[in-house]
């Protein structure tokens, strides 16, 4: 369902998209809506997997290993 929505914005970006939507052939509304549709795109790309969200902050609070601590014992187990 659709519902009608006022903005207030500066007066060239309305001459703007009047003038796109005229070259565009798409009324304003429907660039506006394709527009917010992106920006829901966007977010609900950014959102984690089920496995990371359950992973997230499971370090939290513990000292991370050193790179160079975790080679050695990587290596001291692979060749004893």
């Amino acid at each position: 369902m659709n519902k009608k929505l006022t903005l207030n914005i500066d007066n060239s970006l309305i001459e703007f998209a009047h003038l796109y939507s005229k070259e565009t052939q798409q009324s304003i509304s429907a660039l506006f809506e394709k527009y917010i549709k992106g920006l829901q795109k966007q977010t609900q790309d950014t959102e984690f997997s089920a496995v990371t969200q359950q992973l997230y902050g499971i370090l939290e609070g513990q000292k991370v290993p050193d790179k160079h601590e975790m080679r050695k014992a990587f290596h001291e187990k692979s060749f004893n």
